[in-house]
């Protein structure tokens, strides 16, 4: 009897790591969608603001403010904003990748095939095309 509880208490235990870990990637996968529509908005700004002609003062919002700067001032700003929302969503690639494998550990199975990709790199693509 006292093993039955033991290995129940291992299942329970495994079950709740798994369910961790996975709760952490649904919440990784949240944060992304979410930052890529921070981005898609911040795109369109910087889209709006290019092509307006116009040189008088703009109207931005950031977090819950609005502010009212000079147009070269607003394209920098969201500018500033997109490349940290890039810097974001990569560093949350990078960190979901670990936890992924875990969870496929954890549930016994293979390592996902293609998921550890790399984009080559810049002197990579020139060899590459060198080739070509």
């Amino acid at each position: 009897m006292q093993t039955d509880s033991g290995d129940m208490s291992r299942v329970v235990e495994h079950l709740a790591q798994v369910e961790g870990v996975a709760e952490d990637i649904l919440a990784d996968k949240q944060k992304l969608i979410d930052l890529d529509r921070r981005r898609n908005k911040t795109r369109e700004a910087m889209r709006i603001l290019q092509k307006d002609k116009t040189e008088e003062k703009k109207w931005i919002c950031f977090g819950n403010m609005f502010i009212k700067v000079e147009k070269k001032k607003a394209s920098r700003l969201l500018e500033h904003d997109f490349d940290e929302i890039e810097k974001e969503m990569s560093k949350t690639r990078t960190e979901l990748k670990p936890k992924v494998n875990q969870l496929r550990d954890l549930e016994h199975k293979e390592e996902a095939k293609g998921f550890n990709l790399n984009p080559l790199s810049d002197s990579e693509m020139k060899a590459v095309k060198d080739l070509l």
